[in-house]
């Protein structure tokens, strides 16, 4: 066995019980990933200099392949759900692990050392042992990378074995198909196999820090974006996928902290990654010229179309998948805080499309109503976003991030009331979605509009504007808003039949509260007290 390029003191692929591997590449440089990746003949450079790769069966995460361990450490503390936090046999680990290690007998491995957590004080070191150098290379973009002189010194606390190519059998090795995502949090691994989906990577170490720093370190782990006014303050941005997250806060006006996924001390808010993972289906210059100028050599796009005959994306195209990706390092985007930190924020923004043109544009959300719609997550899918959708259907994710969630959602909601309380802090539903009618009656609102909102949230311009409340979900509407037409601000009155409206939006309440009856049996009463009426009718 051979070992090349900078590795730990004293360290070998060895003490991870993989050595029988060909040769090891330990911390390559992305033009050593690149290069190896076009010889091994697993992908192209495109005309931007990006790389473009196929993850094959997989394109996009296998929620219900996702497993934690279930020992002494996780029994009493993980929420099992049954959804998303799915119980995997103690003893079933290290046999897995020692087939894969037979898989890769002969083959060669890529390593990296990288951490999470820009906040010095809360850094998780993680070591990544990949099959493919694009695998690795995602890490190199997603995670923060240690200095040179670290490297010879690095000691991690989680390691994190990727091996697409190996395929799990479920009778042997107690998975439920051949692709697996498995968290031990007493080993401190994690095991991933059978799907070359390189998001399976990040959100595997997003879960463990969803573990870790809300029970044992009192900090809020959240799956937002965040960035930073020109005075210092700082807002968050949670949201599902379609609601404008990432394009609402890569404002050039404020400097990006991060896109996806932060902690929340009592100091601030910190970014957990060294880079960003984004959309580019119908990707334009115009809608998202910070992600089109990113798209450059050292950043790796995921199941693109390219114009025939040419190495040009076609950005549209969707043949293998309408989850096309991107990761790139955060420093191809020019407008970054450095560190990837900020103060306390000031306002949180939770990003609804509702396709059912019920919820106001913006409100303001008290504490309880806020822990409510925050352990809510909802969001519309409309006609389009995936195969079998022809109308809109609610979708509600806890935390707006439920999949990665390994405690309880209220534990995340009542932190985050903690903290908005101690600190003062605005938090705003604002929707991006239809009004005047649902989809395919009313109209989109348009991004000018929100953007207006935003604008005078952050500027304190709607601290003190006059508010009507909505009869049935209890929000505070301002009723004047710069640059915003005011008779869109009540959803109702943009309709023409306002029976329509009423019918509508008891139908959605319904649906809240029918959603919320899993989660009310550790909400506070402040909590729920925040429902909608008809829960209180009920």
């Amino acid at each position: 066995m051979n070992e090349f390029g900078r590795k730990p003191k004293d360290s070998s692929i060895a003490d991870m019980g993989l050595g029988g591997v060909r040769n090891a590449y330990w911390n390559l440089n992305p033009a050593e990933l690149v290069e190896d990746t076009v010889i091994n003949g697993d992908g192209f450079l495109t005309d931007t200099g990006a790389l473009a790769i196929d993850t094959g069966e997989f394109t996009g995460r296998s929620p219900k392949d996702k497993f934690i361990v279930f020992d002494e450490t996780t029994e009493n503390t993980v929420w099992w759900d049954g959804s998303f936090n799915n119980r995997f046999d103690a003893d079933k680990v290290e046999p897995l692990l020692n087939r894969m290690s037979a898989y890769l007998m002969d083959k060669d491995v890529y390593v990296r050392d990288a951490y999470a957590c820009a906040d010095p004080a809360h850094r998780l070191n993680i070591r990544v042992v990949t099959e493919t150098p694009w695998s690795n290379m995602f890490a190199y973009n997603m995670f923060l990378r240690p200095e040179a002189e670290e490297l010879d010194t690095f000691e991690p606390e989680w390691t994190i074995i990727c091996v697409p190519g190996f395929n799990a059998t479920p009778k042997i090795d107690g998975t439920r198909q051949h692709n697996f995502s498995i968290l031990d949090f007493t080993r401190k691994i994690a095991l991933i196999g059978g799907s070359g989906y390189t998001g399976e990577i990040k959100k595997g170490i997003f879960t463990v820090l969803n573990y870790v720093l809300p029970q044992d370190r009192n900090v809020l782990s959240m799956h937002c974006s965040a960035n930073i006014g020109a005075d210092g303050d700082t807002a968050v941005f949670f949201g599902l996928s379609g609601t404008g997250k990432t394009t609402l806060s890569a404002d050039p006006n404020r400097q990006l902290i991060g896109d996806d996924e932060h902690g929340w001390t009592e100091n601030g808010v910190f970014n957990f990654e060294g880079g960003c993972y984004a959309k580019t289906i119908d990707l334009t210059e115009e809608k998202e010229p910070q992600i089109w100028k990113a798209i450059k050599f050292g950043a790796l796009l995921e199941n693109i179309d390219v114009i025939e005959g040419t190495s040009t994306v076609d950005f549209e195209g969707c043949s293998k998948t309408e989850n096309t990706r991107v990761s790139y390092p955060i420093h191809h985007i020019d407008n970054v805080a450095v560190p990837s930190m900020g103060g306390n924020p000031k306002n949180i923004f939770f990003l609804t499309a509702d396709a059912f043109g019920v919820l106001p544009p913006v409100s303001k959300l008290t504490a309880g109503q806020a822990m409510y719609h925050f352990i809510s997550g909802y969001t519309a899918k409309v006609a389009g976003t995936e195969a079998g959708i022809t109308e809109p259907v609610t979708t509600f994710s806890a935390c707006f991030g439920a999949p990665f969630l390994p405690l309880h959602p209220t534990k995340y909601a009542e932190m985050l009331g903690e903290k908005m309380k101690e600190h003062n802090v605005n938090i705003w539903l604002i929707n991006t979605g239809w009004s005047g009618g649902e989809y395919g009656t009313g109209e989109r609102i348009k991004l000018k509009y929100t953007r207006a909102m935003i604008t005078a949230a952050l500027t304190g311009e709607l601290d003190n504007i006059e508010t009507k409340t909505h009869e049935i979900f209890g929000l505070h509407m301002p009723v004047s808003c710069p640059d915003v037409p005011a008779e869109i601000l009540d959803p109702r009155n943009t309709w023409s039949d306002k029976a329509a409206y009423d019918k509508k939006a008891t139908s959605l309440a319904e649906e809240f509260v029918q959603n919320f009856e899993k989660f009310s049996g550790s909400a506070s009463e402040e909590i729920l007290a925040a429902a909608p009426k008809v829960a209180q009718e009920a």
